[in-house]
């Protein structure tokens, strides 16, 4: 089994947050930025990777999105902070 990366993405900063899970973090990034599904992401025009995890298994990324889908917003806020604190997109890191 492959890796996997557990991410959110947002709109706008302290806006609307998704945590979804992926084994291909590019892929799945550029997917939210075109609004390829009918989806709550791109309803909500989230294009905005501003966190991301990978981990060495799928099972473990789906453990873990599970987890964080379950903390309150005040949570989510604060692990994007940590890391991310003027919550930049993601996405150029992504192919640097």
């Amino acid at each position: 089994m492959t890796g996997g990366w557990v991410y959110i993405v947002t709109n706008r900063k302290h806006g609307t947050l998704y945590v979804g899970v992926t084994s291909d973090i590019r892929r799945r990034a550029v997917e939210h930025r075109e609004g390829a599904f009918d989806s709550f992401t791109k309803k909500h025009a989230l294009h905005r990777l501003v966190w991301m995890e990978p981990h060495e298994t799928m099972p473990e990324a789906i453990r873990r999105e599970k987890s964080l889908k379950r903390w309150q917003r005040a949570w989510k806020i604060q692990l994007i902070e940590q890391r991310n604190p003027d919550w930049d997109d993601l996405f150029e890191t992504l192919n640097s």
